[in-house]
């Protein structure tokens, strides 16, 4: 079949804008060639790449190249050049001893007589001792907590009997005693266990304690710290930096909404000097009356990402408003992902930029806010100036639905929040503390999948908080629940503050 060609205009201004037609279509197909091949390297990298990003103040981040170089005529010339004290190398890596609270078993090994002698003809005496230690884990021990309330009768009165009263304890007509709630609440909230797991658990050990027992029990319990739970919001919106976050959980029973929709986890980081705090709030909702509600009454500054509520609140409520350096990066590492294989380019040069920006923080680390706030205005500030510039000669060059393009316009858009941090010494670069605290959450949220109703989710938002402050206080989850659980059900609840992390003793 012979091939059809079109006929071309005599006119020359008609064939002009076809020619300009064609190109612009061309520029089109080309543009989406490029994308799906954006998209192709960025599915191969998800499938086949690694699984992990390593968080921006690890060492790895300082050691980028300064790639693109061909690019800095975009820099300030007058800027002062940065110079950054170089990664200190790390020590080879030495096993540390043992705690020495932990009990000691000693077990002896003598030489025999016969080993003693010399061959002088003396016998060898003890001059000291070598020692060397293994942890010896043993199986959780069951026992069974008997409370005997003694009674008492009249000999002369048939009908005057008294016994003594009830002891007081965590649930009354569980078997669980508060330590075994400890036990189920640490194993779930801590290590990520789910309750089917924790009934199997102790099946074989001839407890029966079903799933659905051991998740109301669970519920009971999280209802009774609701005084606590309280007493932390209030110290929370004292905070002078707040770091929040927030990510999906599922809830099958939630009226109004399907099995398989999403509703959210809210994470919430800070306290007062000496006594920080995490809190996480179940919503079916991700609006921002949900963050304008979790944010009333506080007044200081707020950490968070890009996300748009956050930015509405803050503005309406008149905070001083910070956005995470490490979401930036992120962005520019995805960039970067969907570059050709082998290939330099402009994701590099930013995340350079970003590295310098974390280098500073490096370098300060230790120092008192005010040496902070010096040390930035020295050498933050500058690297600011030359990747704010480079950032809007990149903007006008690249096209904005590609990856670069998405994090090149991100990092604009929330410009005057990321590079707020500066001017304060107390201020954070990134929101990677309330990260921190939301990751033991995901990692569970793997095993268990899902709550069953708002009120385990409630529950579930009441003990991840408690166990997250517990550790932040640098307390072992188990003991201050044990400790806790045993003073809660003889506690003033008019006076909580007892029962915090912090005021647990050793």
């Amino acid at each position: 079949m012979p091939l059809v060609t079109k006929q071309l205009p005599d006119d020359p201004a008609q064939l002009k804008t076809l020619l300009l037609k064609e190109r612009s279509a061309n520029e089109n197909l080309k543009q989406q060639i490029r994308s799906l091949l954006e998209a192709l390297r960025l599915e191969k990298h998800r499938l086949y790449g690694k699984s992990s990003e390593k968080a921006p103040d690890q060492s790895e981040l300082f050691n980028e190249a300064d790639t693109c170089l061909d690019e800095i005529d975009c820099v300030d010339d007058k800027a002062p050049a940065v110079e950054l004290k170089p990664t200190p190398k790390k020590e080879r890596p030495t096993r540390k001893p043992l705690p020495s609270d932990l009990p000691r078993v000693r077990h002896v090994i003598e030489l025999s007589e016969e080993e003693r002698q010399c061959s002088c003809g003396c016998t060898l005496v003890e001059i000291g001792e070598d020692i060397s230690e293994q942890v010896d884990i043993i199986p959780v021990q069951v026992q069974v907590t008997q409370y005997v309330r003694k009674k008492y009768a009249c000999k002369n009165c048939d009908d005057t009997i008294k016994i003594a009263p009830k002891a007081n304890v965590l649930l009354p007509k569980s078997i669980a005693s508060g330590n075994t709630m400890a036990y189920i609440i640490t194993s779930k909230y801590v290590d990520g266990l789910p309750l089917y797991r924790l009934s199997s658990i102790l099946d074989r050990y001839g407890i029966e304690l079903s799933r659905q027992t051991l998740s109301e029990s669970v519920v009971k319990v999280a209802e009774k710290i609701e005084p606590l739970i309280s007493r932390i919001r209030q110290q929370l919106m004292k905070s002078s930096v707040l770091f929040m976050d927030e990510t999906r959980v599922q809830v099958l029973n939630e009226p109004g909404k399907t099995p398989q929709s999403n509703s959210y986890m809210w994470v919430q980081r800070g306290g007062p000097p000496g006594k920080p705090i995490v809190q996480f709030h179940y919503d079916p909702g991700r609006s921002t009356a949900t963050a304008a509600r979790l944010l009333n009454g506080f007044t200081g500054t707020l950490m968070t990402d890009g996300y748009k509520p956050y930015r509405q609140v803050a503005k309406s409520q008149g905070l001083n408003h910070l956005c995470c350096w490490a979401h930036s990066r992120r962005k520019f590492m995805e960039a970067q992902k969907a570059q050709p294989k082998g290939k330099t380019g402009k994701a590099d040069m930013a995340i350079s930029f970003i590295g310098k920006l974390y280098g500073v923080e490096k370098q300060s680390q230790g120092g008192d806010a005010a040496t902070r706030h010096r040390i930035r205005q020295q050498i933050s500030v500058p690297v600011l100036k030359q990747f704010h510039t480079w950032l809007l000669k990149s903007q006008q060059q690249i096209p904005p639905k590609t990856a670069l393009g998405k994090a090149v316009n991100y990092t604009l858009e929330y410009w005057p929040e990321l590079s707020r941090y500066i001017e304060n010494g107390e201020w954070p670069i990134d929101n990677n503390p309330a990260e921190n605290a939301i990751r033991p959450f995901v990692i569970g949220r793997k095993a268990w999948l899902f709550s069953n109703s708002q009120r385990g989710a409630a529950a579930s938002a009441n003990l991840y908080g408690l166990v997250e402050t517990a550790k932040a206080n640098g307390k072992e989850p188990y003991s201050y629940l044990s400790w806790l659980f045993e003073k809660l059900p003889r506690a003033d609840m008019d006076n909580v503050e007892l029962l915090m992390p912090w005021n647990m003793p050793g």
